[in-house]
């Protein structure tokens, strides 16, 4: 099939996810066909840097071989088989208890895998409502969450998610869901002082869960740092403030560690940037990274305080009414395991460290150079560029501009990848980015936001 006819043919057949399908169809698609290392080529032969790590989830690139090994050997000893109960496979086995083994200094017992980040979310909200049946406080069936959080499509993850535009289309939504602000430095009302942000956003939750009634409350559910929502990082008393409040009002406290989980943020966990020591949750959900992306995967993972009391059960009523046709599929167990090898023997936590605060540090000088830039944000490999109308008054782009879109085509011209979100432009790329690559990324995107400043593109 000739390229022409593989762009008419895309939105014909395919409804892409967060799009309009008749905008797709009058737009020309971005056809990738190949990848390899940090690098993807779309049909025409296009070379580029891929900005976006496939969408937050390529963190071992685009050819890792000890993973597209491990998948090979995988199809030729067993393809696929399930773990519904009373079976299982090697692999699952081998995974659950690498997984269990590594989250050993966040105290977790066990994991329930599923196909992604979104069913691991699902697996979270589900769990916490059994929990607190379990323990004879059936009123705890009430979740709280942050204001521009992301937390997947299915309607669990849509309630908790603290964005409209996720939410619009599908409401009504699950009740009993309530959301709180995000201490968000750029956007906030109330100060300029990160710490003392920290701290109000933190007495915001406290307030929820005391009007809610905390006999009310089963769980508050955020990510460390902010993905789709902006690439929000909290300011560092945040996440150990939180925790000191759910074990205040003994609600459960859920890390939602589909981007951040695995090396992105420059620590294995997200929750491993806050305080001495991290942060312990009591469920964290994770996918993307898990398996660099290679094979749909993710999984919720649960310590010790929710472990015990499902296996402590005598009545019957702990059965795990849950669970998917390909949870801990053979294959993706098995990419997860060299993924989790190449983890360790690359030092990815360590590498996205160094490499991010180099990628930070260069486009952070964007808020100086360009005229519409208001803020650049992140930690590790995990940026995001708000582009606004209004520097002084730090208003954000609205969606009609066509600003973002035109420094994303340029950017895509020069040889780079990125994704527009609203006002920001989100960089996510593989974690074994180089230096080099990183310096190549920063380029293109100082010559892009200057030619659409300069009106030449």
């Amino acid at each position: 099939m000739n390229n022409d006819q593989l762009k008419a043919d895309n939105a014909q057949y395919l409804w892409h996810p967060m799009a309009h399908p008749g905008a797709m169809k009058k737009s020309t698609p971005d056809i990738i066909a190949k990848g390899e290392g940090c690098w993807i080529w779309d049909v025409d032969g296009h070379k580029m840097l891929d900005g976006v790590g496939g969408l937050w989830a390529c963190n071992l690139g685009h050819s890792n071989k000890p993973v597209r090994d491990a998948i090979v050997a995988q199809m030729d000893e067993l393809p696929f088989y399930n773990v519904f109960r009373g079976t299982t496979h090697v692999r699952a086995i081998e995974l659950s208890k690498r997984l269990v083994q590594m989250m050993q200094p966040e105290d977790v017992a066990t994991v329930m895998f599923s196909n992604g980040g979104s069913d691991a979310v699902e697996g979270a909200l589900k769990v916490a409502r059994q929990y607190w049946k379990l323990k004879g406080q059936a009123d705890r069936f009430k979740f709280i969450s942050l204001r521009q959080g992301y937390h997947g499509v299915h309607f669990g993850g849509m309630s908790v998610n603290g964005n409209t535009n996720f939410r619009r289309a599908y409401e009504p939504l699950l009740p009993g869901c309530f959301h709180i602000d995000t201490p968000w430095a750029y956007h906030n009302p109330y100060t300029e002082d990160p710490i003392r942000l920290g701290e109000i956003c933190a007495e915001l939750l406290e307030r929820e869960i005391v009007f809610q009634g905390p006999d009310t409350v089963a769980a508050f559910i955020a990510e460390p740092v902010q993905g789709a929502g902006g690439v929000i990082v909290p300011p560092p008393n945040y996440w150990p403030l939180v925790r000191q409040i759910c074990d205040k009002y003994g609600v459960l406290l859920i890390a939602d560690e589909v981007v951040t989980g695995f090396g992105r943020t420059g620590e294995l966990f997200g929750t491993r940037l806050w305080g001495q020591g991290g942060v312990r949750a009591d469920m964290w959900c994770l996918a993307k990274g898990i398996s660099s992306g290679y094979i749909p995967l993710g999984a919720t993972a649960m310590n010790h305080r929710i472990a015990d009391v499902f296996d402590a059960d005598t009545t019957g009523t702990a059965s795990v009414s849950h669970g998917y046709t390909y949870s801990a599929h053979p294959i993706a167990a098995a990419a997860a395991l060299a993924t989790l090898d190449q983890i360790e023997a690359l030092d990815i936590p360590g590498h996205a460290a160094r490499v991010g605060a180099h990628l930070q540090n260069r486009l952070r000088k964007l808020v100086e150079t360009c005229s519409f830039v208001g803020d650049v944000r992140g930690v590790g490999l995990m940026l995001g560029i708000e582009m606004v109308s209004d520097k002084a008054k730090r208003t954000p782009m609205t969606r009609t501009s066509d600003i973002p879109a035109r420094v994303a085509k340029a950017a895509y011209k020069a040889g780079l990848m990125v994704r527009i979100s609203g006002p920001n432009l989100i960089l996510s790329p593989p974690l074994i980015i180089t230096r080099e690559e990183i310096d190549f990324m920063c380029d293109v995107l100082e010559g892009a936001f200057a030619a659409v400043q300069e009106g030449r593109a």
